[in-house]
């Protein structure tokens, strides 16, 4: 006998958000402080997702249902997973072979504290608009402008800050971002439109942007700046500095502006930068390798152990020891445990219609063309708190919007806009999103030290709500220039 369903109130969907912000607040504020993405994070996760399992169970769902939203809420996010390790690797590789030192030692001699924290920025941005990737930019460049911001007194917050914004500004521009095509997709637009009406927000925001982080350069306080020659010279007694290790990041780009998909990119990249550590580094892969039965078996044991776990370097500079160090693939476990608990509460969520049942409440209020987009974009951060991934506040706010858009003569391009806006940019600020959590990682840096800095991120959904209310304006929708969402790449 099937057991019907009832309908959740918006009180009982509120529940399990409820008791999961508040824990949240709780576990981070007043008893594991930056340690709570340790595992107390994780737990609360769990147990808001047994509040939502309980609430599910009372509105008529089964397990064998919310199970099947679980493994299907985990399944998304499984690319993401897969990347994070091999991005871990990566990062041993680099480490090893030179690539991470090298862009820490000319990085030294380009730049310095007032003109850093832009800098950082729009090299940032340059990378990700090239790659289509924030995460790779973040993990790659990003780890190197970290190091030297470190190095020049810069906190690394404010480092980690315009990293960010900068990468997720060219992930948001980039026609080879996955992000990027997935909101059109679900708005029902083409990615070329979509693309020229981000402009209009997302131009300013960036100068906006900009402007703040030139500001910071000149007024933070830098008078414990690291002696750069000192820094260089344990680096170079390490490690052989040649620009030639650089041809590895190039192939990387290389690889990626041709459209190859993130993970095997990754892993030739990490499988280039352990050849070039052979060729090299030589030295420092012995030092790794300690003592075999056979030199051989030294240098593989060199070779492969960053891959997956903790390496350090050391130097006769205690600054430098803490630049030059990879947590490889086991470092980010702890992060991937993270996600996946996010996701089985996310999962719950989304198959009790949980989730669905707030946002309608949402657009109920949404009269006027700029409260439909402030709903839309608080939408998202919604999802991106809740679901705790960027595809879900994409594509599920996408897909709930796109008929009120449409029926209030609303261009489906300028939902897209909202979407990309809102819930690309605010994941990276949620320390239990899948993004937020994985910058952390990579970086180091909890997200609570770097969410204020992200001024880019922080302003997106803020300028466009503005540029919503005063703007956009309802017009006529010609027949036929709409685009079904299945007939648009997710590329």
């Amino acid at each position: 006998m099937t057991m019907t369903k009832k309908k959740p109130s918006l009180f009982e969907a509120l529940i399990p958000v409820l008791f999961l912000i508040g824990m949240l607040a709780f576990n981070i504020l007043y008893v594991f402080g930056d340690a709570a993405l340790d595992g107390s994070n994780q737990i609360i996760l769990i147990l808001s997702a047994t509040v939502a399992t309980l609430v599910a169970f009372r509105l008529g769902h089964t397990w064998a249902e919310l199970q099947k939203g679980i493994i299907s809420s985990i399944n998304s996010a499984m690319p993401s997973i897969l990347i994070l390790l091999m991005i871990g690797a990566l990062a041993g590789s680099w480490l090893i072979s030179g690539i991470i030192p090298s862009m820490i030692y000319y990085g030294l001699d380009l730049l310095n504290p007032t003109i850093f924290l832009v800098a950082s920025c729009v090299i940032s941005a340059i990378v990700s608009l090239a790659t289509g990737s924030s995460w790779t930019t973040i993990a790659t460049i990003g780890v190197a402008l970290l190091g030297i911001g470190k190095a020049l007194g810069v906190p690394e917050g404010m480092v980690a800050g315009a990293i960010i914004s900068g990468a997720y500004f060219g992930d948001k521009m980039s026609p080879m971002s996955d992000t990027t095509n997935l909101a059109p997709a679900m708005a029902g637009t083409d990615l070329f439109t979509h693309i020229k009406y981000m402009t209009k927000t997302t131009v300013p925001t960036f100068v906006i942007t900009i402007v703040i982080f030139i500001v910071l350069g000149f007024t933070f306080d830098s008078s414990g700046n690291a002696d750069v020659s000192m820094l260089q010279s344990a680096i170079s007694e390490k490690f052989n500095i040649t620009p030639v290790l650089f041809l590895v990041p190039i192939f990387l780009l290389v690889l990626i502006i041709k459209k190859m998909p993130a993970l095997p990119s990754l892993l030739l990249a990490a499988i280039a930068g352990s050849v070039f550590a052979l060729i090299f580094q030589p030295e420092v892969v012995k030092g790794i390798g300690g003592e075999s039965s056979s030199l051989a078996i030294t240098y593989f044991k060199g070779l492969m152990s960053p891959l997956f776990q903790s390496t350090s370097i050391v130097t006769s500079n205690s600054e430098v020891n803490e630049l030059l160090s990879s947590s490889g693939m086991s470092g980010m476990l702890n992060t991937i445990w993270l996600i996946l608990c996010a996701m089985i509460f996310g999962g719950v969520m989304e198959s009790a219609g949980l989730l669905e049942r707030i946002t309608q409440s949402i657009i109920r209020l949404a009269h006027s063309t700029g409260s439909l987009i402030a709903s839309t974009v608080g939408t998202c951060v919604v999802f991106n708190v809740t679901a705790s991934d960027q595809y879900l506040a994409i594509v599920v706010p996408g897909r709930m919007y796109a008929d009120t858009f449409r029926n209030r003569n609303l261009k489906p391009e300028v939902l897209s806009r909202s979407l990309e806006d809102a819930g690309t940019v605010t994941s990276v600020l949620i320390p239990w999103n899948t993004c937020g959590a994985y910058q952390a990682s990579v970086l180091g840096v909890a997200t609570m030290a770097y969410a204020p800095y992200c001024f880019f991120n922080l302003l997106s959904p803020i300028v466009n709500i503005i540029f919503g209310y005063i703007f956009v304006k309802p017009e006529p929708i010609v027949e036929g220039n709409e685009l079904n969402k299945e007939e648009v790449s997710l590329g």
